[in-house]
């Protein structure tokens, strides 16, 4: 009997100890500020969906920019050499979900390849409110990376840096989406994705003259973009950017040099808003906003300069064509008000931005 009573005392202590342990498990996972990495989490399978929505006005452009027989056939020409930038098709995703206090820590990350218009993806993510921020088509575009990934607030697209720099090679997606995931319920979240940079191309008609040795620069332009709040990052330097040349399959006069950049800066000036559902309507700066280059080479081996200066600005998912003459020395004529030019007669290499020729 008496070894039974102890029996019966040493379960009934045992029982006390272990509802005391559960007693203080639950009261340690409910205390604000502690560390809950040990407690439970529910978890709730939520369904993102993901789909490209390319806003542009490339056809616009092209078909008020060029509009003879010989434009129409440039036109083509300048669609098919910007088939990867003017699409709504994402080769590879980087999706990213991140805390919403503190530094903003990213919490879960997942890659994937698309390649499609959009895909759905399930996700099980613990129970909480998040910041999501998504990217398109960095894998092949050598010149622009993904960088402070790890927190939100910090993440970038950044282009890689140097005085002189080649046309990003794909078009650029990115989206930023608050989230809340529910406890125990199965969520749906739809998540667009917009372009973050443009192209612009210089259209050049000749008149006869020759243009071969013909270059043709562009500067002005963002180099970094912050993803969470949608801003761009322009340094006091802005590297020069190589166009490539465009020419008609058939060999046509009239000769195009492209540039796909991040977009310009906003016109600075206090003049009235245009109100217009255009994303790509504005009101011109008082000053120049971004700058094409044309190094025009002569049989004597010198060169000249001339420098186009844009009022207007250039926007996300934009496609800007500038069309210029060349008069009978080879000059670059402009007749639109909203671009001045300037020339350096016998230019030689040196100043702030000294371009590789």
């Amino acid at each position: 009997m008496h070894k039974g009573r102890s029996e019966e005392l040493m379960s009934k202590i045992w029982k006390t100890y272990f509802l005391f342990f559960l007693l203080l498990t639950a009261v340690s996972c409910s205390v604000i500020d502690e560390d809950l990495s040990d407690c439970p989490k529910e978890e709730a399978q939520a369904q993102v969906n993901y789909e490209l929505r390319l806003v542009t006005n490339m056809t616009t452009e092209l078909q008020t920019q060029l509009t003879t027989q010989t434009d129409i056939q440039l036109a083509s020409s300048l669609k098919q050499h910007l088939d990867d930038i003017f699409t709504d098709y994402a080769h590879d995703v980087d999706l990213s979900f991140y805390d919403t206090v503190g530094d903003s820590t990213r919490l879960q990350h997942d890659e994937h390849i698309m390649d499609a218009n959009q895909a759905s993806y399930e996700l099980n993510l613990p129970m909480r409110h998040y910041m999501h921020l998504a990217t398109a088509n960095i894998l092949d575009n050598e010149l622009v990376t993904l960088e402070n990934d790890e927190h939100c607030h910090k993440s970038q697209l950044h282009q890689i840096e140097s005085d002189t720099i080649s046309s990003h090679t794909t078009g650029l997606f990115t989206a930023r989406q608050p989230m809340e995931v529910l406890e125990g319920v199965n969520q749906n979240f739809n998540v667009h994705l917009y372009m973050a940079n443009c192209a612009a191309t210089l259209v050049i008609d000749p008149q006869g003259h020759n243009t071969d040795g013909l270059q043709v620069f562009t500067t002005g332009f963002a180099t970094r973009f912050n993803i969470c709040d949608s801003t761009y990052v322009f340094p006091a330097k802005r590297p020069i950017v190589r166009t490539n040349r465009v020419e008609i399959a058939d060999h046509g006069d009239e000769v195009g040099f492209c540039s796909v950049t991040f977009p310009s800066p906003e016109p600075r000036s206090t003049r009235t808003v245009i109100e217009t559902e255009e994303p790509f309507i504005a009101n011109p700066d008082e000053e120049a906003l971004w700058e094409i280059r044309v190094y025009v080479p002569h049989e004597n081996g010198t060169k000249d300069e001339y420098v186009l200066g844009i009022k207007e600005p250039i926007r996300a998912g934009q496609f800007k064509i500038i069309r210029v003459k060349m008069g009978e020395n080879g000059e670059i004529i402009s007749e639109n008000p909203e671009v001045g030019v300037s020339v350096t007669l016998d230019w030689k290499p040196g100043g702030e931005y000294n371009p590789e020729l």
